[in-house]
C-alpha cells in the first residue's frame, strides 16, 4: 500500500479529543494484572527478555562520545549476549548516535558485515530541544543520511504543540520526512513537556499523518520520559491511525526504562494493545543505553541454570 501524505492537515481529526488521566492509569494496572509475565516461570520470562534485547536501539548520546566508544557500542549491538550460543544470532535492532558519530557507527557495522541486520539511527533536528530554525534542522537530517544513517530520530518543537500550532507542526514533519529520503523517520514527541495526554495524542496523530514511520516518547533528557500511561495513549493513537489509513506505524519508548520488568511491561502493553505483529524491530523499539546491561545480567542468571532455546 502506497502511503499518501496530504498537502495540508485536516484539523477536524484533532477535534473532541479527551483523555481521562485516572482511567488511563487504571487501564495500565488492569492490563498488567490480566496478562502477567512471571519471573517464577523462568523459561517464559527469559523469552520475553530475549525478545526485548532484539528490540533495543542501543544508544550513546554523550558529550564525550568518540569513534572508539561508538565502535564498542556497535560490537556490543552485534553480540549483546556473548555467553550464549552464537548460532542464535541475537542482535540489537539498531545503534543510535549523534549525527557527527554516524559515520563511525556505519563503518563499524559495515566492517562486521551487519548493515542488513543492525540499523544506524541518528538523533537530529536540534536534539533535544528542537528549538532551532527549520532549515538548520533539515540540514542535520541531510548530513546524517549522507553519513550512513538509515533511521532519523527527529525531535518536535514542543512549543508548537503547546501553542496549538498544528498546521505548522504538520508542515515541519512533512519536510523532515521528505529530507529523510529512504531512511525511516522516528518522531520524538517529548511527552514530558507536552503538558497533557490530549497533547500527546494530538502530537502522535499529527506526526503520523505527516509521514512518521515511528512515534517515540522522549529524548531521554526530559524530567519525565517514557511511562506506561503515555504509552497507552500513543498505542491508541497508532491503532486509530491504522484503522483510518491501513498503515502500521511503530512505537519507541525511550528514557526511564531501567529494569527487565520495565522492558517486559512495555512488551506486554504493545502486545495487548496493538497485537503480537507489532513486537518486531520494524514496529517496536526500546531506546536505551543501560538497559542492555541489566537484561544481559538477568538473562545470564537464568541461562546458567540450563540451556534454553531462543524463540522470536
Amino acid at each position: 500500500m502506497v502511503r499518501v501524505i496530504a498537502e495540508s492537515l485536516d484539523t477536524t481529526i484533532l477535534n473532541n479529543v479527551f483523555v481521562d488521566k485516572t482511567n488511563v492509569e487504571a487501564q495500565i494496572e488492569r492490563i498488567l494484572q490480566k496478562y502477567p509475565v512471571l519471573e517464577s516461570n523462568s523459561s517464559n520470562y527469559m523469552q520475553w527478555l530475549l525478545k526485548a534485547v532484539t528490540l533495543i536501539d542501543l544508544t550513546t548520546l554523550s558529550g564525550d562520545d568518540t569513534r572508539s566508544n561508538v565502535t564498542r557500542l556497535c560490537v556490543k549491538a552485534a553480540n549483546p549476549l556473548a555467553y550464549m550460543d552464537k548460532s542464535a544470532k541475537i542482535r540489537t535492532a539498531a545503534v543510535c548516535v549523534y549525527p557527527s558519530r554516524v559515520s563511525d557507527a556505519h563503518n563499524a557495522i559495515k566492517r562486521m558485515g551487519l548493515t542488513a541486520e543492525i540499523q544506524v539511527a541518528a538523533v537530529a533536528t536540534g536534539f533535544p530541544s528542537g528549538q532551532y530554525p527549520i532549515h538548520t534542522r533539515l540540514q542535520e537530517i541531510k548530513y546524517a543520511t549522507e553519513m550512513g544513517a538509515t533511521e532519523i530520530d527527529v525531535v518536535l518543537d514542543r512549543s508548537l504543540v503547546l501553542m496549538g500550532k498544528w498546521d505548522t507542526l504538520y508542515k515541519e514533519v512533512v519536510q523532515m520526512k521528505a529530507m529523510c529520503g529512504a531512511a525511516h523517520l522516528k518522531v520524538i514527541l517529548g511527552v514530558g513537556e507536552l503538558g497533557t495526554y490530549e497533547n500527546v495524542y494530538k502530537a502522535s496523530m499529527v506526526s503520523m499523518l505527516a509521514g512518521a514511520d515511528f512515534i517515540k516518547t522522549s529524548t531521554g533528557k526530559e524530567a519525565v520520559n517514557a511511562t506506561l500511561p503515555v504509552g497507552l495513549v500513543m498505542c491508541r493513537a497508532i491503532r486509530n491511525y491504522y484503522k483510518m489509513t491501513g498503515t502500521k506505524v511503530g512505537l519507541k519508548p525511550a528514557g526511564g526504562i531501567k529494569t527487565s520488568r520495565d522492558a517486559v511491561n512495555w512488551l506486554v502493553l504493545v502486545h495487548t494493545e496493538l497485537g503480537p505483529e507489532w513486537l518486531t524491530p520494524e514496529l517496536f523499539r526500546i531506546g536505551a543505553s543501560s538497559l542492555l546491561d541489566v537484561l544481559e545480567k538477568d538473562i545470564k542468571d537464568i541461562y546458567i541454570k540450563g540451556t534454553l532455546t531462543f524463540r522470536v
